[in-house]
This record gives C-alpha cells, sequence and structure tokens, in this order.
C-alpha cells in the first residue's frame, strides 16, 4: 500500500518543477528573448549554424517553442529561407536537453533543493520591489529555485513507489517493450506538456531504482516524440508555415526516436566496455547523455540533407497563401516585436507593388498588378496590426505600430486612386499642359522603387516629399492654364474635365505617395530604438 502522504509529495514535486520552468521560461524570455530573437535572426544563414543558434537559444530560453515560433516568424516575413529556418528547429531539440544535465548534476549529484530556498525568496522580492529586467531576472531565479525543489520532493516521493513499480513490472526489454514505453514517454509528455518534466521524472525513476536503464531511456524517447504534440497543437487554424514547421518538427522527432531506438544497446554496450558498472553507478549522468548523444547524431545526419527535407515538406504542404501575406503568422502576436517586422515587410511589399503598378500606367503600359488580390491584402494586414497588442510601457512599439497604421492608411488610398482612376494617368501622359508634372511623377516612382528595394526610407521620404511639393506648387497655374484653353475654345468641357482630374489624381499620388514613405521611415526608426 503507497503512503498517501509520499504520492501528494511526488504529484506535489512535478507541480513544483513544471510551475518553475514555466516562470523561469517566461522570466528569461522577458529578459533575453529580443536578443535571443535577434542573435537568430543574425547569425542563421545556413542549416548548420541554424542549427547551432537554435540549439543556444533554446538552451537559454529553456522554451523550444519560442525558438520555433521566431524562426516560422522569420520564414514568414522573408527574413529566413527555409532550410535554415529548419536547422533551428533540429537545433532546438538539442538546447531542450540542458535541462536534464541540471537536474542530473545539481539536483541529484549535488541534492541542492533545499539550498534553493533563499534563492526562490531572493527571485521574488526581486520580482515584487523591482521593474523592467531586474524584476524578470527575480522571477527567473524563482522558477529556478522551484525546480530543485520540485525534483527534491518527486524524489522523497517516489521512494513510496519501490514495490508498485519495479524493472519486472514493466514492459520486458524487447522490441515491443520498448516501444511500449515510448509510448508511454510520449503520454506522459502529451499530459504535463513539457519533454523537461518528464526527462526529470525518469531520471528520479532511474535513480530510485525503479527502471533499468534500457527502460529508462525508451521512456525519454517517447517523450522527446510528446513535444511534437504541443507544436501541432499550434498549428491548427495556422499559416503554411506554421502547420509546416509543425510537421517538420513531427517528422524529425520520429527519425530521431527510431535512431535512438537503434542506438540503445550500443550506447549500453559501448559504456559497459569502457567503464564496467559504471552505466549503474552513474545512471542519471549516462541517460543525459544518451539524450544529448542521440538528439546531436540525429542533426549532424540530417543537415546534409536539409534542403530535400525542405523541398518535401513544401511539397507535401504548398502554400496556398497569398503570396503578400504570408507572413502575417498568427503565431507572432504573442511576440509583437516579430509581428510588428512582419507586417511591416507585408506594407512594403504592397508598397511595391503599387509603385509598380503606378509606374506602368504612367508609361501607358497595361498594368500587371491584380488590384483585386492587393486589396485583400491590404484588408488582411489592417486586421492583423489591429490584433497585435502592445504594454504600456513599449514606446518604440507603440511608435512603430502607429506609423504602420499610418503608412497603410496612404496604402488603401492610393489603391483606390489606382483602382478608381487609371484612366487619368493615361490622360496625363497624353496631355502636353501636364508633361512636366508627368515627368516628376515618373521619376518619382522609378526612383522609389530602387529606394524601396534598398529599405532606404529616408532617401525615398526626402524625394517623395520634394516630389509632391513640386506637383502641388504648380496646381494652381496649371488649373488656370486649363481653364483659359477651355474659355479661348482649345479645349471642350469634357477635354477640360478630363485634364483637371488628371491634374488632382497626380497630386493626390504624390501625396499618399509621400505620407506613406514618411510613415515607414518613422516605423523604421522606431524598430532601431526598440532593439536598442
Amino acid at each position: 500500500m503507497v503512503d498517501a502522504t509520499l504520492l501528494v509529495k511526488a504529484a506535489g514535486g512535478l507541480g513544483l518543477f513544471l510551475l518553475g520552468m514555466l516562470i523561469m521560461t517566461d522570466g528569461l524570455r522577458t529578459l533575453a528573448g529580443d536578443a535571443i530573437r535577434h542573435i537568430l535572426m543574425q547569425f542563421t544563414r545556413t542549416p548548420l549554424s541554424g542549427a547551432a543558434t537554435g540549439a543556444i537559444s533554446t538552451a537559454l530560453l529553456q522554451s523550444s517553442s519560442a525558438t520555433t515560433v521566431a524562426a516560422v516568424g522569420f520564414v514568414g516575413a522573408g527574413l529566413l529561407a527555409f532550410p535554415a529556418a529548419l536547422g533551428i528547429i533540429f537545433g532546438a531539440n538539442i538546447g531542450t536537453t540542458i535541462t536534464g544535465w541540471l537536474v542530473a548534476l545539481l539536483g541529484f549529484k549535488l541534492k541542492v533543493g533545499t539550498l534553493m530556498l533563499p534563492v526562490i525568496l531572493a527571485g521574488t522580492l526581486l520580482r515584487l520591489f523591482s521593474t523592467g529586467r531586474r524584476a524578470a531576472l527575480g522571477l527567473g531565479l524563482a522558477g529556478f529555485g522551484l525546480i530543485f525543489v520540485g525534483i527534491e520532493f518527486m524524489q522523497t516521493g517516489m521512494s513510496g513507489f519501490d514495490d508498485l513499480i519495479s524493472p519486472d513490472r514493466l514492459p520486458g526489454d524487447t522490441l515491443g517493450g520498448r516501444l511500449l514505453l515510448v509510448l508511454l514517454g510520449m503520454l506522459a509528455t502529451v499530459i504535463t506538456q513539457s519533454s523537461s518534466a518528464g526527462v526529470a521524472t525518469a531520471l528520479t525513476l532511474l535513480y530510485a531504482g525503479m527502471v533499468s536503464f534500457h527502460q529508462a531511456a525508451a521512456l525519454v524517447i517517447g517523450m522527446d516524440i510528446g513535444t511534437t504534440f504541443t507544436a501541432l497543437l499550434a498549428t491548427v487554424g495556422g499559416t503554411t508555415g506554421a502547420r509546416r514547421t509543425g510537421l517538420s518538427h513531427v517528422i524529425y522527432n520520429f527519425y530521431t526516436a527510431a535512431l535512438a531506438l537503434l542506438l540503445i544497446d550500443i550506447y549500453v554496450a559501448t559504456w559497459q566496455s569502457l567503464a564496467p558498472g559504471l552505466l549503474m553507478a552513474q545512471g542519471e549522468i549516462a541517460l543525459v547523455a544518451f539524450h544529448t548523444l542521440f538528439n546531436i547524431i540525429g542533426v549532424i545526419a540530417i543537415l546534409p540533407f536539409t534542403g530535400l527535407f525542405a523541398r518535401l515538406m513544401m511539397r507535401l504542404l504548398p502554400d496556398k497563401q497569398p503570396l503578400w501575406t504570408r507572413g502575417l503568422e498568427p503565431a507572432l502576436l504573442e511576440q509583437p516585436r516579430l509581428a510588428l517586422a512582419a507586417a511591416q515587410a507585408v506594407i512594403t511589399d504592397l508598397l511595391r507593388m503599387l509603385i509598380t503598378h503606378v509606374h506602368q500606367i504612367l508609361q501607358q503600359v497595361t498594368s500587371t498588378a491584380d488590384l483585386a488580390q492587393l486589396q485583400q491584402a491590404l484588408d488582411e494586414t489592417e486586421v492583423y496590426l489591429d490584433r497585435i497588442h502592445l504594454e504600456s510601457n513599449q514606446e518604440a512599439r507603440h511608435e512603430r505600430l502607429l506609423s504602420l497604421l499610418h503608412a497603410l492608411d496612404h496604402l488603401q488610398r492610393l489603391h483606390e486612386r489606382c483602382e478608381e482612376d487609371e484612366d487619368r494617368a493615361m490622360v496625363a501622359g497624353k496631355a502636353p499642359r501636364l508633361a512636366d508634372i508627368h515627368a516628376l511623377l515618373l521619376a518619382e516612382a522609378d526612383a522609389l522603387r530602387s529606394y524601396v528595394a534598398t529599405n532606404n526610407w529616408q532617401h525615398a521620404w526626402r524625394h517623395a516629399e520634394q516630389t509632391a511639393e513640386a506637383i502641388l506648387a504648380q496646381r494652381q497655374t496649371l488649373r488656370t492654364r486649363i481653364m483659359a484653353d477651355t474659355a479661348s475654345g482649345q479645349l471642350t468641357v469634357p477635354e477640360s474635365t478630363d485634364r483637371l482630374e488628371a491634374l488632382r489624381w497626380m497630386v493626390r499620388v504624390s501625396h499618399h505617395l509621400a505620407r506613406i514613405t514618411h510613415h515607414l521611415e518613422r516605423a523604421t526608426n522606431a524598430a532601431g530604438k526598440d532593439a536598442a
């Protein structure tokens, strides 16, 4: 009969461990999340560098989901190629093993649970009486301490399960038995929503002698697969990029699990050959080392085939979302800085398309732009910006969001000019009186295409502002001359009306271009302040 007190201690220990992980992850994400995402973007150039940055980022943040969400966002915003982002996902699996090392070395070898109580107090006080980064640091410290208090409670509680759980009572060391244990490990992770908690439990069982090394290894393999359930849930209702990432995570983890099952016997035999008897004496270290080893081998084995794997994922899940709004990943809304970057990238693309459209119709060329699709993209971007919620102390992000909203408003109005008044641009190109400002606007569109392509918003705004002022300065003079030509009989009233409407069209278009580039320049400056 199991002592109810010990059962409560074991369950409470698991709860404290999970709570500690949640608190520590939140603290670390607030403390270093933006810096980590900057590192991910700056240093990820190939699948190999992606794997390295993914492993380091996950180890520091203690959250593979935060790393994966960032990777999805970068791909959607066009900042990363999908194969490089796959490297980040592969590396994240290695980063998650750091928790196992902390538990094995500090929780079991040093048993620092009691020593962590003052750390929890210090962290809590720091969180209560500080703000900003210090408060986040306090949260991280409190969570870190709770992890080891939870481990100590689990160890104490598990000691009462000796009669119920033993290697003989669990599935035997056969292929079928190992697969059953893998399934149990998967279920444990699905229930707790934390592979780290599952690994800590497996280490506790092994430390107490309640499972053999082979059984603990199979459980850990299953826990690695179980993490993909959370990834799959996160992709429900998401974009193609999110679903592609989630499926990649699932397939990759099943691949590493199959590899790990083949490695168990080789790994044990190597330990027995090099250090007979040490495997059971240092079982916790051996288990964590095995967890790290099969994830490292899995990454090394798949990296040369990342391009092929990426093409397979893109074939399995072709992107049906409109080209311009693929970067608007719903998952990024939890990380406003990334969401703002994705929205700005989309707005920039839409501006580029509308400038090209203006340039073509000014040259009397039939435009290749699909204005209906552009309108849909503008509307989707507007909805996405409305879903970005910021904290009151994030002034730079507020400034960036406001600038993007202004830019999008002028884009909507520029689209209206393009959609309803194309014939006026045609008239402007043929009317001698309007030749000068027609040439100004055509040169403006040509220059802006170059500036926008390089994100040179300062020069884009100055150039657009000067053009808008020059066109506006000539408006009244040209109106007077057109009216005079009408009065003298050189123009009919309908011809006069067409020219006046063409003049009004060019004034409005130049104004909207100037305002859009101005607001995008402000948004870029705000992004720089936010990153500083």
